[in-house]
């Protein structure tokens, strides 16, 4: 069977929930920023070695990140009213708390932040700032999604906005933490005269 369809030639594609929507609307620009972020993860995840014994926690949260962000995806590709809703995965609050451990974890081993720094270093460093920023995306078009809903019409999704606020401060610290494990300096941000 081909993954080509011809369905969305007219500029509209279908939910899980069935309905079909213009591919810039609101809900599915946000699902949208989700799987662009997954798809970075994955590239994080391809700079890092599985080899080297450091690697292999953050690899380890990142494959679970990966699932969270497909569970999450498939929440917002569904209407509130939906009936297939009963059929996704449950979505906990835990997962903030896990994010909140896994930084705290490698801030222990970091030096203190005391400057703003410059995106760049090992690549894995890089690219986990490139996901930081993706991240931010999505929880902008999560909140302009969300906000532009008539009051409680999708609470479900309240800690999955919260993750994602988690999720962008675990990859900032992610980034540092790959430098800093590498012994590769960040670079402070210093005004241009």
């Amino acid at each position: 069977m081909p993954i080509y369809t011809g369905t969305g030639d007219q500029g509209k594609t279908s939910l899980l929930s069935g309905e079909r929507l213009l591919k810039s609307h609101p809900r599915l620009e946000t699902s949208g920023a989700i799987d662009e972020l997954n798809s970075m993860i994955g590239v994080v995840m391809a700079h890092l070695d599985p080899q080297r014994p450091q690697d292999e926690v953050p690899l380890a949260e990142m494959a679970r990140i990966q699932s969270d962000l497909f569970v999450i995806g498939a929440w917002f590709s569904t209407t509130p009213d939906a009936p297939e809703r009963e059929q996704l995965e449950a979505f906990s609050a835990d997962g903030q708390r896990w994010l909140e451990t896994a930084m705290d974890r490698m801030e222990a081993d970091l030096p203190p932040f005391t400057h703003f720094i410059l995106p760049g270093g090992h690549p894995a460093a890089a690219f986990s700032h490139v996901a930081r920023t993706l991240c931010r995306r999505a929880e902008r078009q999560a909140v302009a999604l969300l906000t532009a809903q008539p009051q409680g019409a999708d609470t479900l999704l309240q800690p999955m906005l919260i993750y994602l606020n988690r999720l962008s401060d675990y990859l900032f610290v992610l980034a540092r933490w790959c430098n800093f494990s590498r012994g590769i300096d960040e670079t402070a941000w210093r005004p241009q005269a």
